[in-house]
């Protein structure tokens, strides 16, 4: 695997931290789970069909909507597989966690006067569910998901959209996310700054990340920046 090596940021020229959910500040092992092993398991239950069969089918849709926002929509997938998915997603929910400092990352961007915007590919009742688990309100600034703008942020649009409601200055605006699709995109946009999550999931083997800058958690980004180095400690 090919990762740039994380050098400081230059906290002073960043004003907005723009933050995915899932796998960044929240461990994708929930996730991971609930897609590759909960909802098969439930689906058999449903369809009445064996485990390995059940996960074949699903596999198929999965790969039929990768990428776009129907991949990312608990609505479709609800009319698709006639199940309730928040609470199948309720079943497991003692699995929805922060990744390792991330609380204290958010907290420090806050104290530090940086404009915290979240920007999550999450359907808004998944990221609903979570801040239901977690103390992730009042953390942002503002929160938006690719659902308000019709488009995945693996699309042009998408930051098209975000610019447009936000108004960020792209080349003083740092985005943070485990996606490689995603930080591509945010790049060949023009998002001036860009760090990528190697380990999104605690569980699973690190991500590739070809070209991008990368941590394995957040606090790395803490110490060359004395404003935020004083507000985490």
């Amino acid at each position: 695997m090919k990762v740039t090596p994380h050098t400081p940021l230059p906290w002073g020229a960043i004003d907005t931290v723009l933050l995915d959910l899932d796998g960044t500040l929240l461990d994708l092992h929930f996730d991971n789970h609930f897609f590759l092993e909960h909802l098969p398991r439930r689906l058999a239950d449903h369809w009445d069909l064996p485990d390995h069969e059940a996960r074949t089918e699903l596999r198929r849709r999965y790969e039929r909507v990768a990428g776009t926002l129907d991949w990312y929509c608990l609505d479709y997938w609800q009319r698709e597989l006639e199940l309730d998915l928040v609470a199948l997603k309720r079943e497991i929910g003692h699995l929805v966690n922060w990744r390792p400092h991330a609380p204290a990352f958010l907290d420090a961007l806050g104290t530090a006067g940086k404009r915290r915007v979240l920007a999550t590919n999450a359907h808004p009742g998944s990221m609903g569910f979570k801040f239901e688990r977690l103390p992730l309100g009042g953390r942002f600034e503002a929160r938006y998901t690719s659902h308000d703008f019709g488009v995945p942020k693996e699309d042009a649009a998408f930051w098209d959209r975000l610019h447009q409601r936000e108004g960020f200055q792209p080349e003083r605006t740092l985005f943070i996310d485990d996606n490689p699709n995603v930080l591509t995109a945010a790049r060949e946009w023009g998002i001036g700054h860009l760090i990528g999550i190697r380990q999104p999931d605690s569980t699973a083997p690190p991500n590739r990340l070809e070209g991008f800058p990368a941590v394995d958690h957040l606090d790395v980004l803490l110490p060359d920046a004395p404003d935020l180095r004083q507000a985490s400690g």
